[in-house]
């Protein structure tokens, strides 16, 4: 079997919550994938994000979704959050032919003041299910939002 066919990226996304808005980005410009469109935060699981970290097994590291999700979090916004949970997963193809594995969680505003990694993103907006209809999103962002809001609901 092709060595290929076992290798992604993965990826994780944060829908963050503050009251009864959610946090969505507008990329940059310069983003490969989907650029100018908006979306919510995160990034790829890259080895450096647990490879020289001390393991929480003897053989494993755990909640890598979610440490990896308040680095990206934390790195591209600048805010902290709590109270991860999972939302969906799905993959598409990326230009270059390699899969990405997406995994969207939600999770809380903690603390912080929104502060973007211009690089990456370049506009934020704290908006409602309503307001969020507005917005040039990337293709399902608005159904997973409409699915934290129901499990908020709950």
């Amino acid at each position: 079997m092709d060595n290929l066919e076992k290798v992604h990226y993965v990826s994780v996304t944060g829908i963050i919550k503050k009251g009864d808005k959610y946090l969505i980005c507008k990329r940059s410009s310069k983003e490969k994938n989907f650029p100018n469109k908006w979306c919510v935060p995160g990034g790829k699981i890259e080895h450096q994000d647990f490879i020289n970290k001390e393991k929480d097994t003897s053989s494993h590291w755990l909640n890598i979704f979610e440490k990896t999700l308040k680095k990206e979090i934390k790195e591209e916004t600048s805010l902290e959050i709590n109270n991860i949970g999972y939302v969906s997963s799905l993959v598409f193809m990326r230009p270059n032919g390699f899969s990405t594995i997406v995994v969207s969680l939600h999770a809380e505003y903690e603390s912080g003041e929104v502060t973007l990694n211009q690089d990456e993103l370049n506009d934020y907006a704290w908006v409602d299910l309503e307001q969020a209809k507005k917005y040039n999103l990337i293709e399902n962002i608005y159904e997973q939002i409409e699915k934290v809001e129901k499990i908020y609901r709950h």
